[in-house]
């Protein structure tokens, strides 16, 4: 066999292989860079929290929990509204 045969033998071979590993790489980034946060709902004029949700979390919460009004804060916790003291 020549070693062109053997290229274009091992060519789509290769590019498969290096398919399957990018897409395993995005799924590990993705999984890797999935923030969590706070989420805040507005039901019945009161204002609630739950901590260290993703947004997609937060919507599904939300939603379930019909709220007026809701918002999500990347990479901050719960604030309790007052300073202390």
């Amino acid at each position: 066999m020549t070693g062109r045969g053997l290229a274009r033998r091992s060519a789509p071979f290769a590019l498969g292989v290096l398919l399957a590993l990018g897409l395993a790489s995005a799924n590990a980034q993705q999984s890797r860079w999935t923030l969590t946060g706070s989420c805040y709902c507005r039901a019945a004029g009161e204002l609630r929290c739950v901590a260290d949700q993703t947004e997609d979390q937060c919507k599904h919460r939300c939603a379930q929990d019909l709220c007026d009004d809701w918002f999500w804060l990347e990479r901050r916790p719960c604030w309790n509204w007052g300073y202390g003291g």
